[in-house]
């Protein structure tokens, strides 16, 4: 770690849409170019009728797109989370002010505003975790690396004792079904530390289990099978689905962290391990969080595009992931303004992607029929200014984040209304000469509108890990991280817990401006579309058209 994070709560800083506001935006004279870094308010571009793509797209530009990135990093310097960092994490003051400072801007640029409150539960590690063995061989593990906290806080230091049900060696398939009923904690001490490993119920279940039989704390470690066997991210969920919050802490570990501690338990006597799990957080099962919702005044109501972006981060300033996107639609929001578009835009920014897309879930579920019915159309920024960068294009027939298939399957409907908006993304990339490969919306908001029955597409760049040699042969650049500032195959800065790197310096704006304009060539041919395209139920395309998937959106972690 670079930095060592404060272990205590650092008062929270509310910073008012005013401020960020003052501290962002530079004055000039009416009708002057911007200079680099000045607010696009002032330049000719933003006086004009940018009616078409050939006037929208040359005032996308990267200094306007700068200006706009630097006030979200001054938002987040401004609201450092509970562990002292900056952040612009949902539930925190941070994301609260850069909901302020897009609404104020959307505004001034003579949009409607709505403010869509929900409430979900928050939770924000105040310190760095510990996980480590006290004796009889003193070692500590370090986290993300070695192993990662659940979300539950307390502090336990306790010998350790394996649970029934563990299976060493692993089968060749998943069998383990360590911890999931009462009966594998018969004869457990109470006060000791619980040793669970993975498989046959949600994670959720053991903890339920082992907190029943008295342990002060929980190890979950992978099961060893093909592909369950690095360190582990789980959420804690009951049978249900349900998220739970116990009273021990929890560390997830890889197979191999342990199956040697369960060597040292099996041992017996002085060989057995003495634990430590120290999670400290705030917790709150009922925080706000917001969704900034704006309507052009222009428009067919009953034909609308909704133009998309996730607010907020996670794990700190969350500038890559995701004020890159949030920051293009702003841009060509404002571009917009005195536009005449024959569908209605509509200009979301959504929360709570990163914990599982609940700010698009909570808008497209409290839709009522007949409000559904006139959304033609979303379209979705979902990272757009990766130094190490892919061209995506999204497309609901695209592959799957993380296996890289096309595995997740939509109503039929989506799949011939969405190639529209995704042959324009790729007509203007092939126009400036760069490649593009499909992703599937899995992981982004357009997730929700498609399993809702309405055609998306959008564009991504990539973040975490990893950039294959096959991109690299399409794109340049390296394989491993698609962040280039930070080299390897260790997911670079985004989604990345206890890092707090993804600041301004991790975006690439000549970058953010071709993506922002291949984006802004979607919007303005679907906002001027008559009508907007639809199509008889079709199948899914049988394969994208390459096998090569930019990685994006929420990392919602496995539940068992």
């Amino acid at each position: 770690m670079s930095r060592r994070p404060r272990r205590l709560l650092r008062r929270l800083m509310i910073f008012s849409a005013a401020a960020a506001l003052s501290a962002a935006m530079a004055t000039a004279p009416s009708g002057a170019e911007p200079a680099n870094g000045e607010d696009p308010s002032w330049s000719g571009c933003f006086h004009r009728v940018n009616d078409t793509a050939e006037k929208l797209l040359p005032c996308i530009r990267a200094a306007d797109l700068e200006h706009h990135m630097r006030a979200f990093q001054a938002i987040a310097d401004a609201n450092p989370g509970p562990d002292g960092h900056p952040s612009r994490n949902s539930g925190e003051p941070g994301y609260k002010a850069s909901a302020d400072y897009v609404a104020e801007i959307m505004r001034h640029s003579g949009y409607d505003v709505t403010i869509q409150n929900y409430k979900f539960f928050y939770f924000a590690f105040t310190g760095l975790p510990k996980f480590s063995e006290t004796s009889p061989t003193p070692h500590d593990y370090t986290v993300v690396t070695d192993w990662n906290p659940g979300q539950a806080q307390g502090s336990a230091t306790a010998p350790l004792q394996a649970a029934g049900g563990i299976v060493i060696p692993p089968t060749p398939a998943p069998s383990s079904t360590s911890g999931c009923t009462a009966a594998d904690f018969t004869g457990f001490t109470a006060g000791h530390i619980a040793l669970i490993q993975r498989g046959g119920c949600s994670y959720g279940v053991k903890v339920q289990n082992a907190q029943t039989a008295g342990a002060t704390g929980v190890i979950i470690f992978n099961e060893g099978n093909p592909g369950r066997t690095g360190v582990v991210n789980g959420s804690l969920v009951d049978a249900n689905g349900n998220r739970i919050v116990p009273q021990i802490p929890v560390a997830f570990t890889s197979f191999a962290t342990g199956s040697d501690l369960l060597t040292q338990v099996n041992a017996g006597g002085s060989a057995v391990p003495t634990m430590t799990i120290d999670v400290q957080a705030v917790v709150n099962p009922n925080a706000d969080d917001y969704n900034v919702i704006a309507d052009s005044k222009e428009g067919d109501p009953d034909h609308t595009v909704v133009v998309d972006a996730h607010l907020d981060a996670i794990y700190g300033a969350g500038m890559l992931d995701n004020a890159s996107g949030s920051t293009t639609i702003l841009n060509i929001a404002q571009l917009l303004h005195k536009a005449k578009p024959h569908n209605k835009l509509r200009f979301i920014w959504f929360g709570g992607e990163e914990l599982g897309l609940l700010g698009s879930t909570y808008y497209v579920n409290n839709l009522s029929a007949a409000d559904k019915a006139k959304i033609g159309y979303d379209l979705d920024a979902d990272v757009t200014a990766t130094p190490n960068y892919d061209v995506g294009v999204l497309d609901p027939a695209g592959v799957d984040l993380f296996t890289r298939t096309v595995s997740t399957q939509f109503p039929p409907n989506v799949y011939k209304p969405s190639q529209v908006a995704r042959d324009l993304g790729i007509k203007y990339f092939d126009s400036i000469g760069k490649k593009n490969i499909l992703f599937s919306p899995v992981g982004t908001d357009a997730f929700t509108f498609n399993q809702a029955g309405i055609p998306a597409s959008g564009v991504l760049t990539g973040q975490d890990c990893c950039k294959l040699d096959s991109d690299v042969a399409l794109f340049g650049g390296t394989t491993g991280n698609f962040e280039g500032n930070v080299p390897g195959t260790d997911g670079g800065c985004v989604d990345n817990p206890f890092r707090w790197c993804d600041n301004f310096d991790n975006n690439d704006f000549a970058v953010m401006e071709f993506m922002s304009r291949g984006f802004g060539n979607m919007v303005i041919n679907m906002a001027m579309a008559d009508p907007l395209p639809t199509a008889a139920p079709a199948a899914p395309e049988a394969a994208p058209r390459t096998s090569s998937p930019a990685t994006a959106g929420s990392r919602t972690a496995p539940t068992s």
